[in-house]
């Protein structure tokens, strides 16, 4: 029960293989000064995937972290749940900036700002949709889920850490990415302009609130476009916050495919 409790508060433990690698990949671009400090592995692993581990001594000697072999026992105790493969890696927190007038945003492509999800899994798993889909960054409120990195990075498959993030209020974003000629998209359900019917071109800022509180009306009322999504049969509840951000992303990629 405790280790539930504190699963959360774990933030610095990045489980499996497929993270690790998004995490170094994330360095040695310059996505993110998140640094590894240790990688602990079973000898179990080891033995099975003897290339990984020469490929991660010759990692940890360039880039200064420790590379350790550990029992599964001590694994266990760091982790949540026993799906780390028989490896883990501790690292420091990552620094996210604050959106600013002058930040580098690519203007060919669209970004989305997440808020009110309420689960880090789900926040993971609408960042591994979004990255799939060639979201170019994401925006996030002050209080976010990149502080349970480890189970972010679980739930996306390691794509959380290949993101570039900016920290900012829904309405400082939105007044912001307006200047920079960027058309804002919000998702609501009292509208009758649907998804499917609506050109939606690049550059694009789109703005998906929580099934709870969902988006602010200061919001909507500065978007340039509202829409909502189509169902497929009368149904009166919302979708997850996760799920209609998948379906959101996908229309607006499909629709500026080249």
């Amino acid at each position: 029960m405790q280790k539930e409790e504190n699963k959360f508060a774990c933030s610095s433990v990045l489980e499996g293989m497929v993270s690790i690698r998004a995490l170094l990949e994330a360095g040695r671009s310059g996505i993110s000064d998140r640094k590894i400090t240790r990688i602990l592995y079973t000898a179990q692993h080891a033995k099975k995937n003897p290339r990984e581990i020469a490929f991660l001594g010759h990692e940890a000697e360039r880039q200064g972290f420790i590379l350790t072999e550990a029992d599964e026992e001590t694994l266990l105790s760091m982790t949540v749940g026993n799906t780390h493969g028989g490896i883990i890696a501790v690292a420091t927190e990552r620094t996210v900036p604050v959106l600013t007038e002058d930040a580098p945003l690519d203007t060919g492509s669209f970004y989305v700002m997440i808020e009110g999800i309420e689960d880090p899994y789900n926040f993971g798993y609408a960042l591994r949709s979004l990255y799939a889909l060639g979201v170019s960054g994401i925006l996030l409120p002050e209080r976010n889920w990149l502080s349970a990195a480890g189970v972010v990075a679980r739930a996306s498959a390691g794509a959380s850490e290949l993101f570039s993030y900016f920290t900012s209020s829904a309405e400082d974003a939105v007044h912001i990415f307006k200047r920079r000629g960027f058309r804002i998209v919000c998702a609501d359900v009292d509208t009758e302009q649907t998804l499917e019917d609506t050109p939606l071109p690049y550059p694009i800022l789109l703005v998906v609130g929580g099934e709870k509180r969902g988006i602010s009306r200061a919001v909507l009322n500065e978007a340039d476009t509202v829409v909502r999504i189509s169902y497929g049969r009368p149904f009166d509840a919302a979708l997850s916050a996760a799920s209609a951000t998948t379906i959101l992303a996908y229309e607006i990629a499909k629709q500026n495919r080249k």
